[in-house]
C-alpha cells in the first residue's frame, strides 16, 4: 500500500493527520513528540523550522508534508544540496507514494517534472522561483540541510525561494541550524501564514562523550573489544584516512569467520590496481575507507558491506556530515582542526554536531559514541606521565613533548566547549547574477520593481545591498548594449517595460551553461580534419568543471619535464625558475576558444556568470593511448581517482548530448563509444544511475544495490576496436620516443622485455630516421584485424618518412582474458617488417 492510497476525500487537518499516522502505525513506526508536533503543524498550514538532531526522524515529517500538500492539490518540491541525495530521496518517494506523483530534476536529469512531488537540487527550485515569482507553481517547500544557507558560494539558492515564493508552505530542516528567530519572523512576514519551530535537543539515540588520551590504536582496540563498532574515524583529508587505515591492520578487527564472510560478500568484484588493490586488502581485514575521490562502486562495497555488520572500522573523511549510507555506532574524530583552504582552524560547532550526530543508529543501538584523540604530543606526555607512576623524582626527569610548529592545537576545553556549543547562527550569502537579471526580466510584470524587491527586501546587512544594487545595475548595461534586453516605450500586454530579445531554454543556467557555447563553437571545426574529433573534445572539455587534482599533477609533471629538458640545456637556475612560470597544464585549442567565447559573449552576456576553461584530460588519455589505471598511475592520482572518473564520465555524456548526430564523423563516434565503454569496465554504476533515474524501477537505486560485475568489454566490438587500436598505439608512441624500458615492462610477460625491444627500436632507426605518431599514424588504415573466435590476430603498421609501411608490431588479443581484465589484452608476437 502507497501513502496516496490513504488519501481523505476531505483534506482537513485532522483527516490529513489520522491517515498519515494511519500509515505510519502500519509499518511499525511510532512517531517521537517533535515528529508528531511537525505534522500536526504541516497540516494545519503552518510553516515549520525543524531543527531536531539527526537519525530523529526529519524525513518522515518531509514525506508528511508532501502528503498533505498532494492532498491538497498543491506541487511540493523537496530539496537537498547535493544530486545523490536528490536521487535517493527520489527513490525513496516512488516507494511511498508511486512512480506516478513523483518527479525529479537536477540539471543532469530531468524524470516525470510535471509531477506533483518534484526532488530537485536547491538550484532548480531557486531558477524556477525567479523564473515565474510569486506565480511559480509551487505549493509547498521543503528544504533539506537548510544550513548550507550560509554557504558563501551556493546560499542564494537557499534564500531565494524564501523571497519570492510568498505563496508557498516553507518546512526548513537541519540538525544544526543554531538560534531561528529571524527566520521565524521573516517566513511568517512574507507568507502570512504561521511558523512553527520544532526543536529537541533529545536523541533517540543518546551519546556519550569521552576524549581519548591513549594512542588511537589502542583506543580502536578499547572500543571494539568493548562493542562500540561499527567504528568510524574521521579525518579532514583523504590522504590521512588511507594511511590510518593501513596503520589499523595491526590490529584484530574481525573474527576468521567474518573475514570468510567478507570475502564471500565480494565475490568476483573488479579490484583495479593502486588504490584498487589497497582497498581489497583493507576490507578484507574488516577495514573500510570512505571518502569523496574514491571510485562510487568502491564507496558502494564499503557502504554494503558496513550494512551487513562485516566493517567494524571506517577511516574516511568529514563527508559523511552531509550524510552517507554507513550505519556507525561510534565516530572517533582524529582531531579538532581542519584546513579550510586558507588556514587551520578549529573546528566550527555547527561542523562539529553534524559529524557527531552520525553516532548512534536509531532501530539498532542504545547507545551511540563520540571520541575526540588528543593531540599526539599531548598522548606521548601523557604516556610518559603514566610510566613515571607516583615517583616526583621520574616525573621531574620526564622532557615533555611540544607541539609541531604551526601547530593548532586542542584540548578536552576545546571539545568541552564544542560539545556545549549551539550551531553558530545562519549568515546571508546571497548574490546577484547575469542569469538571475535574465530569469526576472522573462517573467511577466516590472522588472525593476521585481530586482528592487528581491535586492532591496534579501537578508544582506544595507551596505551589502548597496553592492549588489550596483552589480546588478552593471549586468543589466550589459544584457541593454548587447542587445539581449531592450526598453519599451509603454508597457506590454503582460506588464513588461523591458523585454528579452532572444529565447531562453528552462534549463539555460542549470545544466552545463556553456553547451550552447560548445554547439556554436563546434561549427568552426573541419569534419575532414584528421584532429577533428579530438578538437571536438577539447570543446567539450573547455565547458566542464576543472577536476583540479588532475590538472595540479599535468601541472607539476610538465614543469618537471621541463626543467629536466633545461637543465640538459644547461639553463641557469634564476632563469629556469622564470621559466617554469609560464608553464601549465595542457590547454588546446586555448586562443581559438578563448576568442570565440569573447564573440559568443557579446550576444549571450549571461555566459559571463561562467568561465570557459580549455583543458585536456579525456584528450590528454586518448594521445597517449593509456587506458585509465594507467592514466591514474602516471599523473599518481590514485586518491582523486572517483573524481577523474565522474570528470570523464560527464564530458562523455556532454559528448553524447550536445553534439548533433550531422557533426558525429565516424571518428568522434568511435571516441565516443571507447570513453563510454573505459567509463563502463572502470565503473559502470555512474552510467546505471543515469539510467535508473530515466527509466526508475523496482529495483531502487543503484546506490542501494551491491556493486555488480561490468559487462564483457568485447561485446561492444566499436568501443573494443579503439581499446585494441589505443594499446597497439601506446606501443608505437613508445617505440617512436626508444623507450624500451617501459615497453618491457608492459611487454615482458609476452617474451619482449626491454633488450627486445631496444634491438628492434635500433634496427628500425637503422633504417628509418623518424617514426610518426600523428593523427595518421593511429589511423583505422594502418591497423589490419583477424577475427578469430576467441582471438584477433593484430598489426599494427608503422607510419614511417619514407611511406613504405613495411615495418610494424603484430600481436594476438585474448578475447576471455579481455574481458576478465575490462581492458584489451594484447599479447606481442612480433616486431618487425614484413
Amino acid at each position: 500500500m502507497t501513502l496516496t492510497d490513504l488519501l481523505p476525500a476531505d483534506p482537513d487537518p485532522d483527516a490529513l493527520f489520522e491517515a498519515f499516522t494511519t500509515w505510519t502505525a502500519e509499518r511499525g513506526i511510532e512517531l517521537y513528540p517533535a515528529q508528531e508536533e511537525a505534522v500536526m503543524e504541516v497540516v494545519s498550514g503552518s510553516n515549520v523550522i525543524l531543527s531536531t538532531p539527526t537519525g530523529s526522524g526529519k524525513s518522515l515529517v518531509a514525506v508528511g508534508a508532501h502528503f498533505t500538500a498532494l492532498a491538497q492539490g498543491r506541487r511540493s518540491y523537496y530539496t537537498a544540496p547535493i544530486k545523490a541525495l536528490v536521487s535517493e530521496k527520489f527513490f525513496q518517494l516512488i516507494d511511498i507514494f508511486g512512480a506516478d506523483n513523483v518527479g525529479m530534476m537536477t540539471g543532469d536529469s530531468s524524470v516525470n517534472p510535471d509531477a506533483p512531488i518534484i526532488c530537485c537540487t536547491a538550484e532548480i527550485l531557486a531558477n524556477i522561483a525567479l523564473r515565474f515569482g510569486a506565480d511559480a507553481p509551487v505549493g509547498q517547500v521543503v528544504a533539506d540541510e537548510f544550513h548550507f544557507y550560509s554557504e558563501p558560494d551556493r546560499g542564494w539558492a537557499w534564500q531565494v525561494p524564501l523571497l519570492e515564493l510568498p505563496r508557498a508552505q516553507f518546512v526548513l530542516m537541519s540538525a544544526t541550524l543554531g538560534d531561528v528567530s529571524f527566520f521565524e519572523k521573516d517566513l511568517t512576514r512574507r507568507t502570512g501564514k504561521p511558523t512553527a519551530v520544532v526543536t529537541s535537543a533529545q536523541r533517540p539515540v543518546p551519546l556519550t562523550f569521552r576524549y581519548a588520551l591513549t594512542p588511537l590504536h589502542e583506543t580502536m582496540s578499547e572500543l571494539l573489544n568493548g562493542g562500540q563498532a561499527p567504528v568510524y574515524v574521521v579525518h579532514f583529508s583523504q590522504a590521512a584516512a588511507i594511511e590510518r587505515a593501513q596503520t589499523l591492520m595491526s590490529i584484530n578487527v574481525t573474527s576468521k569467520a567474518e573475514k570468510e564472510a567478507i570475502a564471500e560478500l565480494i565475490g568476483d568484484f573488479r579490484f583495479a590496481a593502486g588504490f584498487g588493490k589497497t582497498l581489497s586488502r583493507l576490507v578484507r581485514h574488516g577495514i573500510g575507507v570512505h571518502h569523496a575521490g574514491m571510485l562510487p562502486k568502491y564507496r558502494r562495497l564499503v557502504e554494503t558491506l558496513a550494512q551487513s555488520g562485516l566493517l567494524k572500522v571506517i577511516c574516511g573523511t568529514d563527508t559523511l556530515g552531509v550524510g552517507i549510507n554507513v550505519p556507525i555506532r561510534t565516530v572517533v574524530f582524529s582531531a579538532l582542526t581542519k584546513y579550510d583552504g586558507v588556514r587551520q582552524r578549529h573546528l566550527k560547532a555547527r561542523e562539529f554536531h553534524q559529524i557527531a550526530g552520525r553516532a548512534g543508529r536509531a532501530g539498532y543501538d542504545t547507545d551511540g559514541y563520540v571520541v575526540v584523540q588528543a593531540p599526539d604530543h599531548v598522548v606521548e606526555n601523557a604516556k610518559a606521565l603514566e610510566k613515571a607512576g607516583d615517583d616526583p623524582k621520574k616525573k621531574k626527569k620526564i622532557v615533555r613533548k611540544k607541539a609541531p610548529e604551526g601547530f593548532v592545537n586542542w584540548t578536552e576545553s576545546t571539545f568541552d566547549r564544542l560539545i556545549a556549543a549551539d550551531p553558530e547562527p545562519l549568515t546571508s550569502s546571497f548574490k546577484v547574477t547575469h542569469s538571475m537579471l535574465l530569469n526576472v526580466i522573462s517573467r511577466p510584470g516590472n522588472a525593476f520593481d521585481s530586482m528592487r524587491h528581491l535586492l532591496e527586501d534579501n537578508h544582506e546587512d544595507r551596505a551589502s545591498q548597496r553592492k549588489l544594487i550596483l552589480r546588478a545595475i552593471a549586468i543589466y548595461r550589459a544584457l541593454l548594449a548587447a542587445g539581449v534586453v531592450e526598453r519599451l516605450s509603454e508597457p506590454d500586454e503582460q506588464g513588461r517595460i523591458i523585454r528579452l530579445t532572444v529565447d531562453l531554454q528552462f534549463d539555460f543556467a542549470l545544466n552545463q551553461p556553456l553547451s550552447p557555447f560548445a554547439l556554436a563553437a563546434i561549427e568552426l571545426f573541419d569534419l575532414e580534419s584528421p584532429s577533428y574529433a579530438l578538437d571536438v573534445v577539447s570543446v567539450v572539455e573547455s565547458t566542464v568543471d576543472n577536476p583540479r587534482p588532475v590538472l595540479s599533477q599535468q601541472q607539476f609533471k610538465a614543469r618537471g619535464e621541463a626543467v629536466n629538458a633545461m637543465k640538459a640545456e644547461g639553463i641557469e637556475y634564476d632563469e629556469r625558475m622564470e621559466l617554469l612560470e609560464s608553464i601549465t597544464y595542457p590547454k588546446p585549442l586555448e586562443e581559438l576558444l578563448q576568442g570565440a567565447f569573447h564573440s559568443y559573449r557579446q550576444g549571450h552576456p549571461w555566459v559571463a556568470d561562467y568561465e570557459l576553461s580549455p583543458k585536456s584530460v579525456v584528450r590528454d588519455m586518448y594521445e597517449r593511448a593509456m587506458n585509465f589505471v594507467e592514466y591514474i598511475g602516471f599523473y599518481q592520482l590514485a586518491r582523486s581517482e572517483g573524481l577523474v572518473l565522474r570528470y570523464v564520465a560527464d564530458v562523455y555524456d556532454a559528448l553524447r548530448h550536445t553534439v548533433p548526430d550531422e557533426a558525429k564523423t565516424e571518428a568522434l563516434q568511435d571516441l565516443i563509444e571507447w570513453l563510454g565503454e573505459l567509463v563502463r569496465q572502470v565503473d559502470s554504476s555512474l552510467l546505471d544511475e543515469w539510467e535508473a533515474l530515466r527509466h526508475p524501477t523496482e529495483e531502487g537505486p543503484v546506490s542501494h544495490r551491491p556493486p555488480e560485475p561490468p559487462p564483457a568489454v568485447t561485446r561492444n566490438e566499436r568501443a573494443f576496436r579503439v581499446l585494441v587500436r589505443n594499446e597497439l598505439f601506446r606501443r608505437v608512441e613508445l617505440f617512436a620516443r626508444r623507450a624500451w624500458f617501459p615497453l618491457g615492462e608492459l611487454d615482458a610477460g609476452s617474451g619482449w622485455d626491454a633488450d627486445a625491444w631496444q634491438e628492434a627500436i635500433e634496427d628500425y632507426f637503422e633504417e628509418y630516421e623518424t617514426l610518426g605518431t600523428g593523427p595518421d599514424a593511429r589511423g583505422p588504415q594502418l591497423l589490419m584485424i583477424e577475427q578469430q573466435p576467441d582471438v584477433w590476430k593484430v598489426r599494427q603498421i608503422f607510419d614511417d618518412p619514407a611511406g613504405d609501411h613495411d615495418w610494424g608490431i603484430s600481436a594476438e588479443v585474448d578475447l576471455a582474458a579481455s574481458d576478465e581484465a575490462g581492458v584489451a589484452v594484447v599479447r606481442v608476437t612480433e616486431v618487425g617488417a614484413h
